[in-house]
């Protein structure tokens, strides 16, 4: 088989040598029973982390986000949503299946949404309309390129939701990079939202699994929900091992996706067909439209399949996202490829 550097994801990442030798070690119970110790350990862990009360270990980030809709939301009520949000186009709709509510999409400047658009968008129940009770953030956000959403904008927004008694809930899937890029601790982002969740099968490498936070009462009765949805697994401290070797031992080192795809972005910015502001990319992601004379999107993708690149566009911009099992020499080989397909 080929040898590939795979650009498609962040979980595309395999577990480390410490992750498989915690994961093989690992002291095991049933988890649904409440007694497997290392399930126990790494949500005290995170919990204290992120400085909320308690933590739930769940298999998927889709899975954190649709517990945490149908933990805060009645039947027929309106939720919040960035309009280009993960939770609002790549969950397959969880928020009107499982929980269902409306979400209600706003527009934003690159993931930050306007306070006082949000604002305006609150809206009181009637026989006509549904009530506004919950507001979801994406940080950092994939879908614009990872970008940071700033703490003063996520500030702004708990203040209106304060004022009028909504919830406020942070998709973190990658709040380890926003903290990373921006120099903010994961708790100060916390401490801003009702609930949290971050994966630890992105950028972190774990093989499986998220981890959401949140006030006590709130993680309760989001046990059940997990349990409703098929979520409750047995002797997972065996996958829980390797969430905890991903904190103690990968955080530290998202600095360096975020540099490499920083090289990345300003190597290939000005090539022919390609439409990408470098100085946009804060951390691993890097999202650029195509128009190239000579070549579609479908074939610019399979020529650099042939040069050994792998990575992803749907019906828009092409993605690539850095991620540890990309090192400098796939940089290399990537910036090479490029110039040879496009010059």
């Amino acid at each position: 088989m080929a040898e590939f550097s795979d650009f498609r994801s962040d979980t595309v990442t395999r577990p480390t040598k410490n992750m498989r030798k915690a994961m093989a070690e690992a002291v095991v119970g049933d988890d649904v029973l409440g007694d497997d110790p290392t399930v126990n350990k790494l949500e005290s862990m995170v919990a204290k982390i992120m400085g909320k009360e308690a933590a739930l270990y769940v298999p998927s980030g889709t899975m954190a986000n649709s517990i945490t809709v149908k933990v805060w939301t009645n039947e027929l009520d309106e939720v919040i949503v960035e309009a280009k949000s993960h939770i609002y186009n790549m969950e397959s709709t969880h928020m009107t299946f499982i929980a269902r509510v409306t979400p209600r999409p706003i527009h934003s400047d690159r993931g930050a949404m306007d306070p006082e658009e949000v604002e305006r968008n609150i809206r009181m129940p009637s026989v006509y309309i549904p009530r506004t009770s919950l507001i979801c953030i994406e940080n950092t956000h994939n879908a614009w390129s990872g970008a940071v959403v700033p703490i003063e904008n996520i500030r702004a927004i708990r203040k209106i939701a304060d004022e009028h008694g909504i919830r406020l809930h942070i998709d973190g899937a990658r709040i380890f990079n926003a903290s990373h890029a921006s120099g903010i601790p994961v708790k100060e982002y916390a401490a801003l939202a009702d609930s949290l969740m971050f994966c630890l099968s992105k950028g972190l490498s774990a093989p499986v699994g998220s981890v959401m936070v949140g006030p006590q009462d709130f993680i309760d009765y989001a046990r059940r929900v997990r349990k409703v949805l098929g979520g409750g697994m047995r002797q997972v401290g065996i996958l829980a091992a390797a969430g905890i070797v991903a904190l103690e031992e990968m955080v530290d080192r998202l600095k360096e996706d975020h540099e490499r795809a920083k090289q990345l972005a300003f190597a290939i910015a000005g090539l022919p067909g390609i439409a990408l502001n470098p100085e946009y990319i804060q951390t691993n992601i890097i999202i650029f439209d195509f128009n190239h004379p000579r070549l579609s999107t479908p074939e610019f993708l399979s020529k650099l399949k042939e040069e050994g690149i792998l990575a992803l566009a749907s019906t828009g911009p092409i993605r690539f996202v850095v991620h540890k099992d990309i090192g400098d020499k796939d940089i290399d080989r990537a910036i090479s490829a490029f110039n040879k397909i496009l010059a």
